[in-house]
């Protein structure tokens, strides 16, 4: 049996859901357990008891909507993501994922469906990690990578606690945070990158994910006077801070398919007319092998304390994160590749480069993605874009994906 979606109620439904929160070019402000991201959670509560779902929300305030099934004991098709977005972020970064579920639900009722399996559709708590650290954060605790004691001390910059802010916003639900029966689980995303749009390919079949090392690294030297301070007696730390980044670069450069980024660098003091005492920044290294990516992460080490050592300089270097490679289940990626190809969409095998909360359901369920292209590969940005013809295209492809695990009956 192959199904359609609505292509034109989902696109409709991604516009509504973009005006809570808007940003101030066109994108979305939701930041986690913010009044807006309640106020978007809300929004898609009516629309999904409009179209029959039953709910449940867990002490992480992950959301669950249920469209049930023949055996209503059978272990649940589920298909979600997130609908809290960057301080300055887009219209679909997560937000298709949750609607292009709840349009499942919509063309099932529409279709006169009955499932085998119920299908429930998950909106993850804080997967952006905006406000709150660390990302993937509702997921995290239901896949039993993070524990919620900690995780509810967690503050954002003003000192609110995720339990506080749980508190206040109702979304503290009775259900524990921790993982039940789930036949499978299907995420649908724009892909966030520039790939499919380039080979102008309608859908990515997500194969897994990117290995990732965060690591924070901290240079001391002297601080002292830019005018009367020669440069052969200066212990410089952004000068050691240059040779690094871009020792890094080189460094990543040299393996295909490995991605490095400086997203936080300052200054101590930051003035114009002092050489800086201490410089801090961040390295954000990521790549599809294991390890390769365990290499790069000991050729930084080595070049840091090279330059160090040249420079004259101390240096703090600590990996404050390390996100592991992942395959999704191969059953799942086959359900996704033959959706594609029964529909008629060209596609190819690709591996995500961000964390999904997918990534993280995938240590405790069968799990598989969905991409679909991005205008000019953009994403947490307001700038992020895509067309209603490609989302129609994901969902129709989630539709057949979710039908094919839950065994659609009319």
């Amino acid at each position: 049996m192959i199904l359609k979606a609505n292509g034109e109620r989902l696109w409709n439904t991604l516009m509504e859901m973009a005006k809570i929160g808007p940003g101030e070019r066109g994108g979305s402000r939701r930041l986690a357990l913010t009044d807006e991201d309640i106020a978007g959670r809300n929004l898609f509560r009516e629309w999904a008891a409009d179209a029959g779902c039953t709910f449940r929300l867990d002490t992480m305030g992950n959301l669950f909507a249920r469209r049930e099934g023949k055996n209503s004991d059978a272990p649940a098709v589920v298909s979600g993501s997130h609908l809290d977005t960057q301080p300055s972020g887009g219209r679909f970064d997560g937000i298709l994922g949750v609607l292009g579920a709840l349009e499942v639900v919509r063309s099932l009722n529409d279709h006169d469906v009955e499932t085998d399996s119920p299908i429930e559709i998950a909106v993850w708590t804080n997967e952006e990690g905006a406000r709150f650290h660390p990302a993937m954060m509702g997921s995290g605790v239901f896949a039993g990578i993070f524990e919620q004691a900690d995780i509810y001390t967690h503050q954002d910059p003003e000192g609110n606690t995720v339990e506080d802010e749980l508190r206040r916003t109702k979304q503290l639900g009775e259900s524990p945070c921790e993982i039940f029966p789930i036949r499978a689980y299907y995420e649908l995303h724009i892909e966030q990158g520039p790939v499919l749009e380039a080979e102008n390919t309608s859908i990515g079949v997500v194969t897994g994910g990117q290995g990732a090392y965060w690591t924070h690294i901290t240079l001391q030297g002297q601080g002292s006077h830019a005018g009367t301070t020669p440069m052969n007696y200066r212990r410089d730390p952004i000068m050691g801070a240059a040779r690094i980044i871009s020792g890094m670069r080189e460094i990543v450069l040299k393996q295909a398919g490995a991605v490095g980024t400086v997203g936080r660098l300052e200054t101590t003091p930051a003035s114009i007319n002092s050489i800086p005492g201490k410089v801090f920044f961040t390295v954000d290294n990521r790549h599809p092998d294991e390890e390769v990516l365990a290499n790069i992460n000991l050729d930084l080490i080595k070049l840091v304390n090279s330059v160090c050592g040249e420079e004259g300089l101390e240096n703090e270097f600590t990996n404050i994160w390390k996100a592991p490679t992942l395959n999704f289940h191969e059953e799942c990626i086959s359900k996704v590749r033959n959706a594609a190809e029964s529909l008629g969409y060209s596609h190819r095998d690709i591996v995500s480069g961000a964390g999904h909360d997918a990534c993280q359901v995938n240590r405790v369920a069968p799990t598989g993605m969905i991409f679909i292209p991005c205008e000019n590969g953009l994403s947490h940005d307001e700038a992020e874009n895509t067309t209603p013809e490609q989302v129609a295209a994901g969902a129709d492809v989630l539709l057949n994906a979710i039908l094919a695990s839950a065994g659609g009956a009319s």
